[in-house]
């Protein structure tokens, strides 16, 4: 199996969060058309392969308001060698078109809640039909918000926590998230990465929107291009160039941290194993 981070163009928002760079940023129509163009291209690669492959789409902004994310979604669920596909979304586009898509589509879910009435977005969340899990970042500011969120939920949807980038949390901080995300350990610090063996560049790769080919999306080496295969050569086991990792979608995939076993099954959604 493949796996692929894929981040087009798109980088544009419909919400003002303070901790994010893309914020109410909007793309020109232009901008827009050519991350269609990159995403109608990626989905017609995928459709073509003749291998198992896993997809995680990664948008710097918000992908499901626009309606080529959704299809993509439904579309990509229903291939016999797709066998997920999931994306990082703050569910504030419409939910009833995912009645369309398969088991093997799934969510992951942030809540904002500067941005989003609180009981709205939990509606959202209590009608989703696909697998999700659903999580907040670690601002004291958002404590009580996350405390309500996990309460509310059923116990088997995950409520994960990412801690603030720059934050150090004390001990007695920490415990106060991980009563919510008790896996809020692996977020909390930085992963020192260097030389550990990962699975980035050999069975996870990470594309943009020219299909250009990196290991992840914080290692910046070139290994080739996806659509003339020249990255295939490049595909091995290999460790880590990276001082540190702090980032789910990048040290899930460190080996030694053994969090595929952790997250078996819900790697890309970001779901636990169910002991």
């Amino acid at each position: 199996m493949l796996t692929i981070l894929y981040r087009g163009p798109l980088a544009s928002c419909d919400y003002d969060c303070a901790y994010c760079p893309f914020a109410k940023r909007r793309d020109t129509p232009g901008q827009l058309r050519a991350d269609r163009a990159a995403l109608e291209r990626f989905t017609g690669w995928v459709a073509g392969r003749d291998f198992e492959v896993s997809i995680l789409f990664t948008p710097w902004g918000e992908g499901l308001v626009r309606s080529w994310y959704r299809r993509a979604l439904v579309e990509l669920s229903g291939l016999p060698h797709v066998a997920k596909v999931a994306i990082q979304t703050n569910l504030s586009c419409r939910t009833d078109w995912l009645a369309q898509a398969t088991d093997r589509a799934a969510l992951w879910v942030t809540y904002h809640p500067t941005q989003v009435p609180y009981e709205r977005f939990l509606a959202k969340v209590r009608s989703l039909p696909v697998r999700h899990s659903v999580g907040i970042v670690g601002d004291p500011a958002h404590l009580p918000h996350a405390r309500r969120l996990r309460a509310d939920l059923p116990p088997e949807t995950y409520v994960w926590v990412n801690a603030e980038e720059g934050r150090l949390y004390t001990d007695a901080e920490a415990a106060e998230w991980t009563a919510i995300d008790p896996l809020f350990a692996h977020s909390r610090l930085p992963h020192a990465s260097a030389g550990l063996p990962c699975r980035t560049g050999d069975s996870v790769i990470s594309v943009n929107g020219d299909g250009t080919v990196r290991r992840c999306h914080f290692v910046p080496e070139v290994l080739g291009n996806l659509y003339d295969g020249s990255y295939l050569p490049a595909l091995r086991p290999r460790p880590c160039p990276a001082a540190a990792c702090d980032c789910h979608i990048g040290y899930v995939h460190l080996e030694p941290l053994g969090l595929y076993d952790v997250f078996a099954g819900g790697v890309l959604e970001r779901i636990p194993r169910v002991p």
